[in-house]
């Protein structure tokens, strides 16, 4: 009996297969800068991921996520594999208020990617929701 279940696990494995993802050479970059990481992803333009990385997966621990070098770092890091794939030319997107953002953009132009514009998609609310209440220390 658990023999027939591994059995069928693994034909279930078997058939999924690596994700093909089509590389031009403009894309976008995806800067996500939060109060405590930065993510950084960059796609080609119908959205699939090309590459990513972030502050975390840098090695950096804590309150030292949330710094322009490791901003600095996660970007050159994740601007390496896709110059590598062949991408030439980006449109950056960045939101968030983390202070990575300027170091991020920094880094990847230094790296070798284009920069043709720079957009702040930061979420602003039209006072939709109410705040939680104020913190009582």
């Amino acid at each position: 009996m658990a023999k027939a279940q591994s059995g069928a696990g693994a034909s279930a494995k078997a058939t999924n297969k690596k994700r093909v993802v089509k590389v031009d050479t403009h894309g976008d970059v995806h800067i996500n800068a939060a109060f405590n990481n930065i993510i950084i992803s960059i796609t080609n333009k119908s959205g699939q991921v090309i590459s990513w990385s972030s502050a975390g997966k840098m090695g950096f621990r804590g309150s030292k996520k949330n710094t322009p070098y490791a901003a600095q770092t996660a970007a050159s890091d994740c601007a390496k594999v896709a110059i590598d794939a062949g991408m030439k030319k980006a449109d950056v997107f960045v939101k968030g208020p983390g202070s990575g953002r300027e170091g991020a953009i920094r880094s990847l132009a230094q790296s070798g990617i284009e920069i043709t514009s720079i957009k702040d998609v930061t979420p602003l609310p039209h006072n939709g929701c109410r705040p939680p209440k104020k913190r009582r220390v």
